[in-house]
Order: C-alpha cells, then structure tokens, then sequence
C-alpha cells in the first residue's frame, strides 16, 4: 500500500505537494488552539492562520527551493511562537515538513547549516515568549526532538534514494557489459571459423588447382602419371570437404547427433600428408628437424600445422621455383617454425599480407607465440615462428602449481 502511495505521489508530484500543503495549514492552524494545564493560546487567532497560509505556501516549493521553503517556514513559525503559541507537533508541521525536504534533497553539510540554527532559533523564540518554568520541556526537548525526527526522515530518504540510484547504475552496468562480452565472444567466435574455414578451403583448393592443372598438362603425353594425379586429387577434395564439415559441425546446436568433429583436430603428426598432397601439386617440400622432439599441447599442435599448412599453400601458388623448406627447431620451451622457399615469391597484394598470413598470425598469438612473414633478403618468402610447447594460460598455471609445491 506503502510503495503505491509512492509511486502515486512521484507520478503526481504537483498535485501531491498541493494536498501536502493544505493538510499542514489546516494542521497549523488547529494547533495553534493548543493549550495545556500550564499555558493557553492567545486569544486572536489570526495571525497565526496568516502565517499558516505563508507556511503552506513556502511547503509548496520544498522540492524545487528546500533551502528558501525552509527559511520561510522557520521564520512563520518563529513568529508563531514569539507571541506564546505552544509549539506542539501540529504547529510546528511545516518545519517538519520543510526540514524533510531539506534533507532528503541536499547534502548533510546543508542539512546542518540550516537545520541547526532553526532549531535554535525556535526553542529561543518558544521559551522567550513563555513565562519561567512554563512548559519548557515541551518547548524545548520537544521541538528539538520532533525537528531532529524530521532530519533523521530526510536523511534516510537521500540514502535510501542514492542506494537505489547505484543499484540500477550497478545493474546498468552489468547488463551493458554482458552486451559487450556477448558480442565480443560472437565477434571472436566468428573469427575462429572464417580462420577455419580458410585454412580448410583455401589450402585443399589451392593444391587441387595445381593437381587438376598438372594432370591436365600431363594427360597426353604421361597418361600414367596424370592418372596418378587425378587419384591424389580425388583424396585432396576428400579432405577439403571432410575439414570443411568438421569446421561447419561447430555451428549446429549443441545435442545434435551429427555435431560431432567428422575427424581429428590435424596436427604435426599429420604433417607427412600435407607435404604429400603438396608434391603431389608440383611442389617439393623438404622437411627438417633439430632438438628433440616433445609434445605439443592440442592447441599448440594445431597451430603449428595450421601455420605450415598456410605457408606451403602460399608457396604452391606463389614461389617460381616449385619447392620449399620446412624447418621444426625444439628448444626446452619453444618450438621454432621456419618455412622458405628459395626462388622469387609474388607476395599477395592485399594490405598485410592477405587473410592467409593474418590467420596465422592471429592463431600464433593466440597460444602465446609471434610470427613474421615477409621476403627475404637473398630472394624468396619466408613464414617463421616460435610457438610455447604449452599455451600461455596452461604454462602459468604449470608455474603456479610448481611454485606451490616449492
């Protein structure tokens, strides 16, 4: 009932501050017709009905002025009062009033300046007015008593008002920041398929270009080996398309019986038939190792074989000379990728190396490494990179964990 009243007052705040005003003045004027055993009011009652009409009047502009409303109301009352009317809870209303507004809408420092010394000056002008001994606590611990009442009301309010104001700052705040994670992880989950999806197409469909040319130069005059070729290409479109469902199952939702990856996440032990299907396009490819070979995590695993199957695709389409070197270096912490090819290369116009090298380049970052392409001094094109044997977050919590058995 409470909180409807509320909303009621907050959508009709002028129609409520008229009421308001009202109800004090008429509460004004029947306590000035107040007595006790001890004291009774003056018999003209007309000024204070004058000054309860100036009270109502000030209370009508406490929202938009609390500061003048309450000086007005004070001064009224301070009248009131300095001709012997008893300053009961009624007669002081629009104080109260006032004093609530005062501080429920400014800060505790206002709140004080003014909210003090109109206590004071009302418990002077009570007990000045008043003969010795007459009624003083009621003059005094009384007024003193209700208008800290009427501070303590608009105190609570203010507080209260800023709680919920950081509350829906708080939760705006929130649910801006699950917008802008939501469409960064789309953004980035977007990224990781059409890096995917070109490593799968652009690779396969470069090298069955190449086999499909080869085997029609060859076709009269080495029918033999063009037949050769036709069967490596009918096991590269093979693969292009069994890559290009596995990248394209991610999409489904998940619970879909054929979701599942159609094949093995490709990694360095499947290196053997990318160079295959390479040569099998016209390009000799030469593999070398130094250091012992370790274990590679997946993610690791599967950028490296993404970034050498991306540099051999560049060097079918690209390097004249027909022929590249692959180079694996171990160390106790990195794996060191080097691929070349010795003639001269064609590197691709679009700024930055095109979306081949940007993929790798993103999918280095993306477990730690660095990579850097560009060609070389003495001739050629050359992709290196130093990879961690484990991705960047694996290896810390590794030293966490070595760090906490220390």
């Amino acid at each position: 009932m409470t909180s409807n009243l509320e909303r009621y007052a907050e959508r009709h705040a002028r129609a409520a501050d008229v009421v308001m005003a009202a109800v004090l003045c008429a509460l004004t004027v029947f306590g000035a017709q107040i007595s006790t055993a001890e004291s009774s009011p003056p018999e003209n009652v007309w000024p204070a009905r004058i000054l309860a009409v100036v009270c109502g009047a000030a209370v009508l502009k406490s929202r938009s002025h609390p500061r003048a409303a309450l000086v007005v109301t004070a001064a009224a009352t301070a009248v009131m009062t300095g001709l012997d009317y008893l300053p009961s809870p009624l007669l002081l209303a629009p104080v109260i009033a006032a004093l609530y507004w005062l501080a429920a809408l400014t800060d505790s420092r206002t709140t004080a300046i003014y909210g003090y010394p109109t206590m004071a000056v009302l418990v002077a002008t009570s007990l000045s007015a008043a003969p010795l001994g007459d009624n003083i606590m009621l003059r005094s611990a009384g007024t003193v008593l209700w208008l800290l009442l009427a501070l303590a009301l608009g105190g609570m309010s203010r507080f209260r008002r800023a709680y919920l104001e950081s509350v829906q700052a708080r939760a705006s705040h929130a649910e801006r920041t699950r917008e802008e994670e939501a469409r960064l992880r789309v953004a980035e989950e977007r990224m990781r398929i059409a890096r995917e999806l070109h490593d799968a197409v652009a690779h396969h469909m470069a090298v069955a270009n190449a086999q499909a040319g080869t085997a029609a130069h060859l076709a009269t005059t080495h029918p033999e080996q063009a037949r050769k070729i036709l069967t490596d290409l009918v096991g590269t479109t093979s693969s292009a398309l069994l890559e290009l469902s596995a990248t394209v199952s991610v999409l489904r939702e998940t619970g879909d019986p054929e979701a599942g990856s159609l094949e093995p996440t490709p990694g360095l032990g499947r290196l053997p038939e990318l160079v295959a299907g390479c040569e099998s396009a016209g390009l000799t490819v030469t593999v070398t190792t130094e250091g012992r070979v370790r274990p590679l995590s997946p993610g690791v695993d599967l950028t490296a074989y993404r970034i050498i199957q991306e540099a051999l695709t560049n060097a079918t389409k690209h390097a004249s000379d027909h022929a590249a070197r692959v180079r694996l270096g171990y160390s106790d912490s990195r794996l060191l990728i080097t691929v070349t090819n010795e003639g001269t290369a064609v590197t691709p116009s679009v700024p930055g190396g095109g979306y081949g090298l940007m993929g790798m380049r993103e999918r280095a970052h993306s477990v730690g490494g660095d990579l850097r392409a560009g060609p070389r001094p003495e001739g050629g094109f050359e992709v290196a990179t130093a990879l961690p044997l484990q991705p960047r977050a694996q290896a810390e919590a590794l030293a966490e964990r070595q760090e906490e058995n220390r």
